[in-house]
């Protein structure tokens, strides 16, 4: 409470501007927990009811705009006690036996996150499906692949698409590993050292929905290693949407010209009209940035805290919820512009032949005549100086040239193609049409997985 201190402090230790955003999770562990302690005989039937009551009207009164937060009051905790207090008196008071806000605000936490964990886990679904869409409808179209931005072999669009799928499935299985450890009751912890009533911290739990309850009290109200698992996660998604971000930028570019993005996800310049700029995919990169400070900014704040619980934990909050928004609004962006892109295969097609990425092709070739790998390797880099200094592409060179570099090239040279090439890898992860289609399947049948909470 702050009662007593000047505005200047009573602003600064705050936390109500913020955490307010709990009141639900709080409301929701308050009634539990008064339930609990009916159910244990510690307060009566009949208060817990008019606690539970109060508390319900509380919610009604937030969601309807009409409650009062008061700063002096400090926390969302207080300030729905105290409005708890004006509502049924000092029955009020019951409600805080055998907790404390240590435990009580591990709670808010845990339940919040919980239910935004799920909804990013949905949200990553939901970005996977717009990827396989695009891949499925352009699944015949052959692209080049790069190492070091510079054309290196060809693959299937759909492969290179799928790519991104697989980082967002890792993602998803990060969610829902990150999930298990956040689903672990606090309450009852008390300040630090647990509390000295009867409860039964397995009720709550199951009320909850809770699979676990805390095994030390001491670790219990001071751990925040599932805000930061939370935060770690969430910049590695944004890392996977920063990349795919470059792509679409580079793609939808005058040099590239491989894609074309809704109008709704670009804007124009102010002096120059032909532009259309991929300012969502820009601004996913910069946001990208904050995800990460976010996650400096928590690790920075406990990386030095002796236990028990200490007031600089109190910086846990605004840093997770700005990850969230930003998380959430990147994924659901992202979803939508990607349903919109058009893939140019002309252009695709132009750039697959305007450089050498058979050469690997050639050198398997020369290795399956019999010519050691390094060696293949050595002509077939002599082979391509000689095409770009004449001025050519393989499939314009003669035999004769051919031959000029190794006398195991036959007629079945020009058997090599793009086609070819991508059907040769033919294995397991890699980009034959066959295996792509294998992919897409498997793809589809990973999205609709369903969560099955650990036992």
């Amino acid at each position: 409470m702050l009662e007593g201190k000047n505005e200047l402090v009573k602003n600064y230790l705050a936390s109500i501007p913020f955490d307010q955003r709990l009141y639900s999770q709080d409301l929701r562990g308050s009634s539990v927990h008064a339930k609990m302690l009916a159910k244990q005989g510690i307060i009566a039937q009949d208060d817990a009811e008019a606690i539970i009551a109060g508390l319900s009207s509380i919610r009604k009164e937030i969601e309807q705009g009409e409650f009062q937060f008061k700063p002096e009051l400090e926390d969302i905790h207080m300030n729905i006690e105290s409005r708890l207090f004006e509502m049924i008196g000092d029955v009020a008071g019951k409600l805080h036996t055998a907790r404390s806000r240590n435990d009580q605000v591990a709670l808010d936490i845990r339940l919040f996150l919980k239910e935004e964990i799920l909804k990013t886990i949905e949200e990553l679904k939901s970005l996977q499906s717009s990827l396989v869409g695009l891949a499925e409808a352009n699944k015949d179209v052959i692209m080049p692949g790069y190492t070091h931005l510079q054309q290196a072999q060809p693959v299937l669009l759909a492969h290179h698409l799928l790519a991104y799928f697989e980082m967002f499935q890792r993602d998803k299985a990060r969610s829902y590993d990150c999930l298990e450890r956040v689903d672990v009751l606090p309450l009852g912890s008390g300040a630090l050292a647990g509390v000295s009533y009867p409860i039964d911290r397995e009720f709550v739990a199951r009320e909850l929905n809770f699979s676990k309850v805390s095994t030390n009290s001491l670790d219990a109200v001071s751990d925040r290693d599932f805000v930061i698992e939370y935060q770690a996660s969430a910049a590695l998604v944004m890392m996977h949407l920063s990349r795919l971000a470059e792509e679409i930028i580079l793609w939808s570019s005058s040099e590239f010209g491989f894609i074309q993005i809704g109008e709704a996800y670009t804007t124009g310049s102010s002096i120059m009209p032909q532009k259309k700029n991929p300012d969502v995919a820009e601004l996913t990169r910069g946001k990208t940035g904050r995800v990460y400070g976010n996650l400096m900014a928590i690790l920075t704040t406990m990386k030095a805290l002796p236990l028990a619980y200490n007031r600089d934990m109190q910086e846990d909050k605004e840093g997770l919820f700005d990850t969230i928004d930003t998380l959430h609004s990147s994924l659901k962006v992202f979803a939508e512009m990607v349903k919109t892109i058009k893939i140019n295969t002309g252009r695709i097609s132009q750039a697959t032949k305007a450089d050498y990425i058979l050469a690997t092709d050639l050198a398997d070739y020369l290795v399956k005549k019999g010519l050691p790998f390094r060696e293949a390797h050595r002509v077939v880099a002599k082979l391509s100086e000689y095409t770009i200094n004449k001025g050519k592409n393989f499939h314009e060179l003669s035999l004769g040239e051919y031959n000029d570099f190794s006398p195991l090239f036959a007629k079945d040279v020009y058997n090599i193609t793009l086609e070819s090439s991508v059907a040769a890898r033919d294995i397991v992860g890699g980009t034959s049409p066959q295996r792509v289609e294998a992919a897409l399947t498997r793809a589809k049948e990973l999205i609709e997985e369903k969560y099955e909470k650990p036992n």
